[in-house]
């Protein structure tokens, strides 16, 4: 049932992330490598956000269109024992991403703006037992991001990022009660720079230095009943210190970031799962984010969020299949541009999230 939980948990959160604070997708989940014995497992995401706003009246008051477009979502991992002390996981995810593209045609001020960002890490991880209750955990994430975007109303301005690669780190502990299914999770995530070599308006070159945040996430499970867990998570993200700042668009809007956020970002869950018979678990959670309020980016024009889950896993042998679909309340916003501020309210938008998840111990 542990682990079985575990399973759901982890699907969920790569499902929560639809419109998470900044441009946070993954989560950075490190499940995997509380699992029992040898264990793989591959997951696939289809998030479908639908996100629009109105411009004020003095910018013609025009409808954007949907603005976010759907994205697919991978992530697998690989966990082994080398002892009864010793463990080790490789983990790969997509932690960060952007997929923004606003309609031509519309009227509405930031029509043919557009931003994809592509992020993909692999995480190497070591945990070792000191005894029943306590382990610590750590080790290396190797990011690659790369970027490109457009925003017509800044003189045509165009940006092309190259892939970069940085290196970081993770470090953590964790308290286990395995006669009552607890287990307590602290992980850190380190920032990780990249220096992005970039073009803009098709022919400038320069340097961006780009510093995806560090995190820490909290995870919990316990049991609460016979064959039944609570569980949940709070993730603290380090937006305020994130900033993309390319040399010309800084110089063509006055010192302007392309992209910068004013407040860290803390994102709650809260679940319960139930084992229902010998093949199949189900699970409902719920998250939070708190809106911040302020300005958010025309490249991402959301404020916090509410989500509902509902997951079930099927068990037969040495292999779990989960599946999972999510329900996201997108935060309401308003955006500015230079001349306006506001310029536009983003208001009753929401998302729709799909997830499997196959699991074998061998």
């Amino acid at each position: 049932m542990r682990t079985t939980i575990l399973s759901m948990s982890a699907l969920l959160a790569s499902t929560a992330a639809v419109s998470a604070g900044g441009i946070d997708r993954s989560g950075q989940s490190i499940n995997a490598l509380f699992e029992s014995g040898r264990y793989a497992e591959f997951s696939l995401g289809s998030i479908s956000p639908d996100t629009s706003g109105t411009a004020v009246a003095t910018l013609g008051g025009f409808n954007s269109g949907n603005v976010t477009e759907s994205y697919l979502q991978f992530g697998a991992a690989y966990k082994a024992d080398i002892n009864d002390r010793l463990s080790y996981a490789l983990i790969y995810d997509q932690p960060f991403g952007a997929d923004v593209d606003y309609p031509t045609g519309t009227g509405y001020y930031a029509a043919g703006a557009q931003a994809d960002l592509e992020s993909h890490a692999l995480t190497g991880l070591l945990r070792y037992r000191m005894n029943d209750n306590f382990s610590v955990h750590g080790g290396v994430r190797v990011q690659t991001i790369e970027a490109v975007a457009a925003v017509p109303f800044v003189g045509g301005y165009t940006v092309d990022g190259e892939r970069d690669t940085g290196v970081g780190y993770v470090a953590g502990v964790a308290y286990e009660r395995p006669d009552i299914a607890m287990r307590v999770a602290l992980t850190y995530n380190s920032k990780i720079k990249h220096d992005v070599d970039t073009t803009e308006f098709g022919a400038v070159m320069s340097t961006t230095e780009i510093e995806t945040p560090q995190s820490v996430n909290l995870d919990f499970q316990t049991g609460i009943a016979a064959d039944t867990l609570l569980f949940g998570g709070i993730r603290w993200v380090d937006w305020s210190s994130f900033d993309i700042s390319p040399a010309a668009y800084a110089t063509a809007t006055g010192g302007a970031s392309l992209v910068s956020y004013e407040n860290d970002v803390f994102t709650y869950s809260l679940g319960v799962g139930r084992k229902l018979n010998e093949n199949w678990s189900v699970s409902a959670s719920v998250g939070y984010e708190k809106s911040e309020g302020g300005f958010a980016s025309n490249l991402g024009p959301t404020d916090g969020n509410k989500s509902l889950a509902l997951a079930a896993v099927y068990t037969r042998d040495n292999m779990k299949i989960t599946s999972g679909i999510r329900y996201v309340n997108i935060g309401d916003a308003q955006t500015a541009i230079p001349t306006a501020a506001p310029a536009a309210n983003f208001e009753d938008n929401d998302a729709v999230a799909f997830g499997v998840k196959v699991g074998f111990t061998f």
